[in-house]
């Protein structure tokens, strides 16, 4: 076995399940090859394995329901906001979790039932509750007593409501992404949830379920979640616990994951220690349904230098914000020569020097023209595509079996200008 190989299996442990190379050398995901989807649809593109995400979805559901009664999963939908992305939870029978007006927009567009859907978001405006309370959501995480004083206002029945309380947990993460410490700015430290819980009790029209807690995203270690479980138990017994979700996934050789289905049995292992058996858990995962399945698809616009050469492709950070946000790692190929190849430096096309989206990443002989794909970009990618230097948001391409099918469109040059407001 010769080491381009080698490294080519390696590579494609990294990719979605199944993909391959084909006889002519190039490289296939979902049964499709991203040369004929670049052709199709050009660069950048993002292409979701949505069978993955399915199998995925009833992967852990089928896990939290094997070893919890009374449980529910909802998606982490701020990991990939789109209405197809939408449609697919629906059909799956989950619920989602929104952060913003545009997310339960959306959520509605795609089918969710309303009953399904659980509200976030730590400055919620009195224009986004109404909205959720006017859709029928089932329910809203109280963050702060603001969104007691305004849903007071605006509720005119009743309304389920958590509070959000910060456990007090420091996983190993990104500072970016940590967000169940001392200091966090989501939800409410232990002594100030007990006096929202109690306020929350005697309102005539908030009905207060039970807590959520939320200790960050990309966790790679189980034990932070037990003390999260330990830590809002003292807060009382309560009908539903939202345990929350950010279980790390593999963007990288040496990352190492738990499984979902030992990451659900360390909460609920957890949970028949510190809560009531027959409370109803909610486990909100995101990034570990979507991630492993997207795939990001450039083109080589220039080659240049030898130490460091720099590959410039057609995108960067305008469509992958994680990298210059905090820090991560991704890997990357050139499609008709997969595995293998010289170190260099993966760079976007974007007007800063931050916008390198893999520093030291090997590639076999890159030359422009080839088309260059990165694995693992199936969360908040998308998520973060912005308009950076005029850049035009990448389509997305959804394959299942073989069958490519367009999901949303390529931002155009008309779309930039529609929103302007022509002086006279």
């Amino acid at each position: 076995m010769t080491v381009e190989t080698t490294a080519a299996a390696e590579l494609l442990g990294l990719f979605p399940p199944g993909s391959r190379v084909d006889a002519d050398g190039e490289l296939v995901v979902a049964g499709c090859r991203l040369a004929d989807l670049a052709d199709a649809w050009g660069t950048p593109l993002y292409v979701v394995d949505e069978t993955a995400v399915r199998a995925q979805v009833r992967r852990l559901r089928q896990a939290l329901e094997d070893r919890w009664q009374g449980s529910r999963m909802v998606f982490a939908s701020k990991a990939f906001p789109c209405t197809a992305m939408y449609r697919l939870m629906a059909d799956e029978g989950i619920g989602v979790d929104v952060a913003g007006a545009g997310e339960l927009v959306m959520a509605l567009a795609g089918g969710i039932d309303p009953a399904r859907i659980v509200v976030h978001g730590n400055a919620k405006t009195t224009a986004e509750l109404r909205l959720a309370v006017e859709a029928g959501v089932g329910l809203i995480v109280i963050d702060n007593t603001d969104d007691i004083d305004r849903l007071e206002e605006l509720v005119s029945s009743e309304q389920s409501v958590l509070v959000r309380v910060i456990p007090g947990v420091r996983p190993d993460t990104y500072e970016a992404v940590a967000t169940g410490q001392a200091g966090s700015k989501f939800g409410l430290p232990v002594p100030a949830a007990r006096a929202a819980i109690a306020r929350l009790r005697h309102s005539d029209k908030l009905r207060v379920e039970g807590v959520h807690a939320h200790i960050g995203s990309q966790i790679l270690a189980t034990e932070p979640y037990a003390r999260e479980v330990e830590a809002i138990a003292g807060l009382g017994d309560f009908a539903t616990y939202n345990l929350g979700g950010g279980l790390g996934v593999r963007y990288t050789y040496t990352d190492d994951p738990p499984s979902p289905e030992h990451w659900i049995e360390v909460l609920t292992e957890a949970a028949r220690r510190h809560l009531p058996r027959d409370a109803e858990l909610i486990i909100e995962p995101g990034r570990m349904l979507v991630a492993p399945f997207g795939v990001t698809v450039y083109r080589v616009v220039s080659v240049k230098g030898d130490d460091p050469r720099f590959v410039a492709v057609d995108g960067g950070m305008a469509d992958n914000m994680e990298v210059a946000l905090y820090g991560q790692r991704f890997e990357a190929t050139v499609t008709s020569r997969v595995g293998g190849g010289s170190s260099v430096e993966l760079v976007g096309r974007h007007c800063e020097s931050g916008d390198r989206l893999i520093s030291g990443v090997p590639l076999r002989d890159p030359r422009p023209g080839d088309l260059v794909a990165v694995a693992a970009t199936g969360a908040y990618c998308y998520t973060m595509a912005n308009n950076y230097n005029g850049a035009m948001r990448p389509p997305v391409v959804f394959c299942a079996d073989g069958v490519p099918r367009l999901v949303v469109r390529r931002e155009t040059h008309a779309d930039f200008l529609s929103r302007d407001v022509a002086s006279s």
